[in-house]
């Protein structure tokens, strides 16, 4: 097949008009690498963002993760093409700590210093959330209760046993600040948090989180395909391998 082929230059134009729709830049200095721009184009916007069962936005969200938890440059743009696809600075904001659950928080304290200077340089104020101040007590019923309602039996298998004590050495914070904290934070539903999840999962190669995740992503409204498409939109930030690893997971989960 060749660049003349009217199946692939219909997919490449479709991809350059879905790139510009997005307000999502061109690669920069293509004349250093002739052909690039075309290639993106065609296998990331017209092979990937046009696919059916999930919207632009839940696929930029997913994106935001994936660039967050590996700190790409292009996370600036790409945070300026999600105001254009009116997210609300909040729901970027929460990607990022959902994210940084699991690629480190110090990635979160990065992605939102590049928010910060986007959000300035387009005159945006983000309000500060109310101050929450829930105790321990608290924290924790709410996080056994979003992890039962997330995993149902599951919920205590796994490293999340009760009476391990090896994991039990962390889990018990895992619960209260990740189930208790995070996953209860207003700004991001639950579903757009599993799809945050599920692609951070695959970017970061945590196959048995995705493993455990997809299932549950279920119990919360999602469908097989659209957890399939969160593994897809990850390929072309990530690599297409490690979403091809996560699509062989859901193979076998499914």
């Amino acid at each position: 097949m060749t660049s003349q082929d009217p199946i692939r230059q219909d997919l490449r134009n479709r991809g350059h008009a879905i790139r510009q729709s997005l307000n999502i830049a061109p690669p920069a200095e293509p004349e250093l690498l002739p052909g690039f721009e075309d290639f993106f184009a065609e296998a990331a916007y017209g092979g990937i963002w046009d696919r059916p069962h999930l919207g632009h936005q839940e696929r930029m969200l997913c994106t935001l993760g994936v660039l967050s938890v590996h700190q790409r440059e292009q996370l600036g743009d790409m945070i300026g093409s999600a105001l254009d696809l009116c997210l609300a600075p909040r729901a970027i904001l929460e990607v990022f700590m959902q994210v940084g659950l699991y690629g480190g928080f110090i990635t979160t304290e990065s992605s939102v210093k590049t928010a910060r200077a986007v959000f300035k340089a387009r005159g945006i104020e983000v309000a500060p959330e109310p101050s929450r101040d829930d105790d321990n007590d608290t924290l924790d019923a709410r996080g056994h209760k979003i992890m039962a309602m997330l995993h149902g039996e599951r919920a205590g298998q796994g490293y999340a046993a009760p009476g391990n004590e090896i994991t039990g050495a962390l889990y018990p914070s895992a619960i209260r600040y990740g189930y208790g904290e995070l996953w209860d934070r207003p700004g991001l539903s639950h579903r757009k948090r599993m799809l945050t999840a599920i692609s951070a999962f695959t970017a970061l190669s945590l196959e048995a989180l995705l493993r455990k995740f997809s299932q549950s992503a279920l119990n919360i409204g999602l469908t097989k395909e659209e957890v399939m498409e969160a593994v897809i939109q990850t390929g072309p930030y990530s690599g297409f391998p490690r979403a091809l690893i996560g699509l062989g997971i859901l193979s076998d989960v499914f």
